[in-house]
């Protein structure tokens, strides 16, 4: 066994004490990534409940891939849209520890194009 943690989870810590240092009462727009899919979700922290979530795997979309940049694209569109139907526009990314590149990168250029700011 490793000792320690991995690249990855203190990359997510990090990121994550970042966070919380600077979103002051905003909530965070959540993104996980997997070889085949890619989820976002919208987590109100102060009252511990999501407000508005979209993925690959939502009925929509299960016919696309959701490994690529395009399906991003049209995931972080349809969280934008369903925050701001919940009465959330600013928000803060939580990246969680994968590097803002690819499918992330493009997932938060959707969202930010479709109304959200961050």
């Amino acid at each position: 066994m490793t000792k320690g943690l991995s690249l990855f989870e203190k990359r997510r810590r990090r990121n994550r004490t970042a966070l919380r240092a600077r979103a002051g009462s905003r909530p965070r727009l959540s993104v996980h990534r997997s070889g085949k899919h890619i989820y976002a979700q919208v987590i109100d922290d102060a009252q511990g409940r999501t407000v508005a979530s979209a993925s690959t795997l939502d009925k929509d979309m299960r016919g696309t891939s959701g490994a690529n940049i395009d399906a991003a694209s049209s995931v972080g569109k349809r969280v934008a849209e369903a925050a701001k139907a919940a009465g959330v526009t600013r928000v803060v990314f939580d990246r969680g520890g994968f590097l803002f590149h690819g499918r992330v990168k493009a997932l938060a250029d959707a969202a930010r194009e479709a109304g959200l700011e961050f």
